[in-house]
C-alpha cells in the first residue's frame, strides 16, 4: 500500500454549493498541473449541492473525517500470510522467502485468526524434543510425508503413535530386540528383516530412508498391526530434523494477536505499538480481512495529510485535527481570522462574492480550459453564494465570471438561476432537520446569536405556516443555548426574506427589521444575506442594549 501523497481539497464544515463546487473545481485544476488532488466534503450535502452534482454528472466528493493519517493511508507492508493447516516447515520457508519476523495466520476468508513469529518457530527448533511429542502425535501422516519430501507406502486410520521419535538403522534382528519402539515414530533403514521386526514390536510409524517400494508381505503386516510406513526423501539426520516441523501452524500460533483496523489513526496505533515489544502488527478491514502490516518504522515515517482549504480559512470551520495536517494553500473570500501554520502557505483571499469566482479566475489566468460540466457546476456555486448575484458582497467580477461560466456551460443564465433556486430543502424530512442544515453562530457583546437559514423559491407561502416555524425555532434556540435565535426564510429569485426570532432577546429583531403596521413576519425586500445584511443590523441593536 503506497504512502498517501494525495492532496485533499476541502471546503468548510457546512458543505453548501459554493464550497463543494470550489473544492471540485480546484482539485480538477491541480490535477491538470500533474498533482493527485482529491475533492472532499466535511459533512452531509444539502439538496442544492446534490442537485448540482447530479445535473452536471459529478460524484459526491469523499467524506474527509479527520486531517490525521489513517492506517490505510500509510505505506504498509504487503499482506503475506499463511493458513492454519500449513505446516510449520512451510511457515519457516515462507518467513525466509519474505524476510519477515512474523505474519498473520488467516482462514479461508482471509480473516486474521492468529500470528506466527520467529520466536514461535525457535521454540520448536530449540526446545527439548519431548515438548514436540504431543504435536507429532496429532499430526497427520500426510503432513509428515510432505515435510520430509516423502511418500506414503501405507497409512492406517487406526494409527497409534505417541509422538516420540527414535532412529534405529541397524539391520540385525538381535540388535533391535533390546529397543522399546511401541507407538513410536521410528526412522530406519530399508532392511526387510529390520522393518518386519519393528512392526512386530509395535512401532506406530516407520520412516524408511534410502528405501524403495516394499513387498506385499511387509505391507500386509503393517495393516495387521496398524503401522503407517513412509519413504523419506532425506537421510536420517535431516529426516529427524525436519520431522519436528511437520505439525500444522495452528498448533504453535499465537491466538488473538494484537491488530489494527484500516480506519484507525496512525498516531493512535503508534502509541499502542509503543507499549509492546513487537515490531509488526496485522492491519485488517472492517470485515477482519488482512490488508497488510504496520511496523514501527511505518509509523515513524508516515507523512501528515496535505490539505488545500477553499471557501474558508478558520480552523474552527475546517476538518477535525487540521492542526495535524500540512496546509499547502488557502483560497477564500471571507475574513481572515484564526489562521496559523508552522510552514509557509500560499494564501489567496479576494473581495468577491464567491470562491468559485476565484477558482474560475485561476483557470483563466493559467490558460487552463474549463470543461462544460465543471463550468456549470461552478456557476451553480457562484449563484448560490451570491444569492443570484444579489448579496451586498457581489462584485462586478462575480457577474462577469457568471456570464463566462454560463457561456462555457451552454446555459441561459436567467433560466438556470430559476431552476437552481427552485430547488428547496423543504421537501420530506422533519422540520427540525430542515432548520438544522445551515446554522451560523456568532458571539456579539456576550450574546450568543444563532441564525439559521432556509432557501425557498417563494417566501409568501411560508407566512401561512408561521406558527409551525415559530414553534420549531423556539425549540431549536433552546436546544442550542442561544440568547437570540433567528430564522430567515429567503428567496433568491424574489430577492426577499421573512424573519422569525426566539429567545430572551427575541424583541431585538423587531428593532433591526420591524414588521409593517398590522403585520407579523413581514416580507423584507432586498434582504438575502445573513453575513452582510442581517448580522450587521442585529449587531447594532445588540451593542446598543448589551
Amino acid at each position: 500500500m503506497a504512502q498517501d501523497n494525495r492532496i485533499y481539497v476541502t471546503g468548510h464544515i457546512n458543505p453548501h454549493a459554493d464550497s463543494v463546487a470550489a473544492a471540485i473545481g480546484y482539485a480538477a485544476y491541480k490535477r491538470e498541473q500533474g498533482l493527485d488532488a482529491v475533492p472532499c466534503v466535511l459533512g452531509k450535502l444539502n439538496k442544492e449541492s446534490r442537485y448540482l452534482l447530479d445535473r452536471f454528472g459529478f460524484e459526491t466528493p469523499m467524506l474527509l473525517k479527520t486531517a490525521q493519517a489513517r492506517l490505510d493511508e500509510v505505506d504498509l507492508a504487503s499482506p503475506c500470510s499463511i493458513k492454519p493447516d500449513s505446516t510449520i516447515f512451510e511457515a519457516v520457508h515462507l518467513m525466509e522467502k519474505e524476510k519477515r519476523e512474523g505474519f498473520a495466520v488467516v482462514d479461508e476468508e482471509n480473516r486474521v485468526i492468529g500470528w506466527i513469529s520467529k520466536s514461535d518457530l525457535a521454540k520448536v527448533a530449540l526446545s527439548d524434543t519431548s515438548n514436540s511429542d504431543d504435536m507429532l502425535k496429532k499430526t497427520s501422516t500426510e503432513y509428515i510425508a510432505k515435510t520430509i519430501d516423502g511418500k506414503i507406502l501405507y497409512d492406517d486410520d487406526q494409527r497409534h503413535i505417541n509422538g516420540i521419535v527414535n532412529i534405529l538403522t541397524m539391520s540385525d534382528k538381535e540388535d533391535l530386540e533390546d529397543y522399546e519402539v511401541t507407538d513410536m515414530i521410528v526412522i530406519t533403514g530399508a532392511n526387510k528383516k529390520s522393518v518386519k521386526t519393528l512392526i512386530e514390536k509395535g512401532a506406530g510409524m516407520l520412516i524408511i530412508i534410502r528405501g524403495k517400494e516394499l513387498d506385499d508381505s511387509i505391507l500386509k503386516l503393517a495393516a495387521e498391526r496398524h503401522c503407517s510406513i513412509l519413504l523419506s526423501g532425506h537421510g536420517a539426520m535431516n529426516t529427524s530434523r525436519f520431522l519436528y516441523f511437520a505439525p500444522p501452524v495452528s498448533m504453535v500460533m499465537s491466538q488473538k494477536p494484537m491488530k489494527f483496523y484500516v480506519n484507525e489513526l496512525a498516531e493512535e496505533a503508534g502509541k499502542k505499538m509503543g507499549r509492546t515489544e513487537f515490531r509488526a502488527f496485522p492491519v485488517v478491514d472492517e470485515n477482519e480481512r488482512l490488508v497488510g502490516y504496520v511496523m514501527r518504522h511505518h509509523i515513524l515515517n508516515y507523512k501528515d495529510k496535505q490539505l488545500i482549504l477553499v471557501d474558508h480559512n478558520e480552523f474552527s470551520q475546517s476538518v477535525k485535527a487540521i492542526e495535524k495536517a500540512r496546509v499547502l494553500e488557502v483560497i477564500d473570500h471571507h475574513r481572515v481570522t484564526d489562521f496559523s501554520t508552522s510552514k509557509p502557505v500560499s494564501f489567496r483571499n479576494e473581495i468577491v462574492g464567491s470562491t468559485c469566482t476565484i477558482i474560475a479566475t485561476i483557470f483563466r489566468e493559467n490558460l487552463v480550459p474549463i470543461e462544460a460540466n465543471l463550468a456549470g457546476l461552478m456557476l451553480g456555486g457562484l449563484l448560490s453564494d451570491t444569492m443570484n448575484l444579489q448579496t451586498p458582497t457581489t462584485t462586478r467580477r462575480d457577474r462577469e465570471t457568471a456570464n463566462i461560466l454560463a457561456a462555457l456551460a451552454g446555459l441561459d443564465l436567467d433560466q438556470f438561476s430559476e431552476e437552481l433556486f427552485s430547488v428547496t430543502e423543504d421537501e420530506g424530512g422533519s422540520l427540525d432537520d430542515l432548520m438544522s442544515k445551515d446554522i451560523r453562530f456568532e458571539e456579539v457583546s456576550g450574546i450568543r446569536l444563532m441564525i439559521t437559514k432556509i432557501n425557498v423559491p417563494q417566501v409568501e407561502p411560508y407566512r401561512d405556516r408561521a406558527e409551525v416555524f415559530q414553534h420549531a425555532l423556539d425549540a431549536l434556540t433552546k436546544s442550542k443555548n442561544a440568547d437570540l435565535g433567528i430564522l430567515t426564510i429567503t428567496s433568491a429569485l424574489e430577492n426577499k426574506s421573512i424573519l422569525f426570532s426566539s429567545g430572551e432577546k427575541a424583541d431585538w429583531l423587531q428593532e433591526a427589521y420591524p414588521d409593517a403596521k398590522g403585520e407579523t413576519h413581514s416580507v423584507q425586500e432586498g434582504v438575502v444575506s445573513r453575513k452582510m445584511q442581517i448580522l450587521p443590523k442585529l449587531t447594532e441593536v445588540i451593542d446598543k442594549y448589551a
